[in-house]
């Protein structure tokens, strides 16, 4: 047994937070709620990595489909249960990190006490809140959602953390949306996580789960972008891949992407490779992602116009102004937004592979940047195939 394993200890002083004036989302900020369109580099520590990210960049005015964060605040509060803190105790006392498959039991059970522990009223209160000012200001009753995790140790500069927590998306509802915070915060203790952090030496108590609720984007197409061209690191191209729908079919290996450069300075598209593309994966109406057949001239049709493409490598460039050096862009067409002004901002973070690795396509190779689109649109458990 793990007799020395660092143990649960949330008897610690909740911290204050202070927020400042609303500007674009009709809604009050809260010391569990953080609007990514009023980030500031105060909340860092609150949000987490991702979260983080989402509100510089909308801070940036890149356009970022809106949304909030549920701080590691509201976290902190499920922790002053002693019962809930002293049976997840017990349950990682009695791990034995060489058990893998008896470890992951106990994963499970630890996430199950979590998920049941009751959500203080005035947590709850403020998620159902922010939710409906978000549905309020996208015009959606009940909009859909990404329920994100972002914990507080993806910034730790000698380990990495990030992917080891879980993400739903599709969520509609203000308690789906509750429901699956709860997941969030329970996937703190995935078996995984639980190992990384043995295996690292750093204390349970040391990582705090923050949440992101946010928009989904239901894309005509979608891709990458990358403000070099990755074939020999010219830093005056974008390069630009592209797919019909959420990009899963370039990622399964069934389409080959558009793939484009557009020059910074001219804004002209100076290269265009046009793929045929049999497949895409598209949202229904029954909010299921189902696999399709492209049928007649959209097959060979290309996936973005060339005004897209411009818009693309504009917003691009910014990303990499702003931080100051090349970055690996993800965007999508969001067909609910007028034609001209619908290319939104999924992720953007530094450029470190392609440069060194001479490629046809940057969705091409052992590194492959649309599969983190897929996973920023497309959930397992929302999907059929035609």
């Amino acid at each position: 047994m793990c007799e020395s394993c660092p143990i649960v200890d949330w008897e610690h002083e909740l911290p204050t937070v202070r927020y400042f004036t609303a500007r674009k989302v009709d809604a009050a900020m809260t010391d569990h709620i953080v609007w990514f369109d009023r980030y500031e580099q105060a909340h860092k520590p609150f949000v987490g990595g991702k979260n983080s990210s989402l509100g510089e960049m909308m801070m940036a005015e890149l356009p970022v489909p809106p949304g909030f964060a549920i701080t590691t605040v509201a976290y902190d509060q499920i922790w002053r249960d002693a019962d809930l803190v002293a049976k997840v105790n017990d349950l990682l006392r009695s791990i034995d990190h060489d058990d893998f498959a008896a470890n992951r039991v106990t994963s499970q059970k630890i996430r199950a006490l979590i998920e049941q522990a009751p959500i203080p009223t005035d947590v709850e209160t403020d998620i159902r809140e922010a939710y409906a000012a978000l549905c309020t200001h996208c015009g959606v009753d009940d909009i859909a959602v990404a329920v994100r995790s972002s914990a507080t140790a993806e910034d730790l500069p000698d380990a990495s953390f990030a992917g080891q927590q879980d993400t739903f998306l599709w969520v509609v509802g203000a308690d789906a949306v509750v429901e699956n915070v709860r997941k969030c915060w329970s996937s703190i203790f995935t078996d995984r996580a639980i190992a990384y952090r043995h295996a690292q030496g750093y204390l349970h108590q040391a990582i705090a789960m923050s949440v992101g609720i946010q928009k989904m984007v239901d894309p005509i197409s979608s891709g990458v972008a990358f403000t070099l061209n990755p074939t020999n690191g010219d830093r005056s191209q974008v390069a630009i891949d592209a797919s019909w729908g959420l990009g899963e079919a370039v990622v399964s290996g069934e389409v080959t992407p558009d793939n484009f450069l557009v020059d910074k300075v001219l804004r002209e598209v100076i290269k265009r490779e046009i793929s045929e593309k049999g497949t895409e994966y598209c949202l229904t109406e029954s909010g299921v992602v189902e696999k399709l057949e492209i049928v007649g001239d959209r097959r060979t049709e290309p996936s973005v116009t060339d005004e897209d493409l411009t818009a693309i490598a504009i917003l691009a460039r910014r990303a990499e102004k702003h931080y100051g050096c090349p970055q690996d862009v993800e965007w999508a067409l969001d067909k609910h937004l007028p034609a001209g002004d619908n290319v939104v901002m999924l992720q953007s973070r530094p450029e470190t592979v392609w440069s060194q690795k001479p490629k046809t396509s940057v969705s091409s190779g052992s590194y492959d940047p649309m599969q983190s689109i897929v996973s920023t649109l497309v959930s397992p458990l929302h999907k059929k195939s035609s």
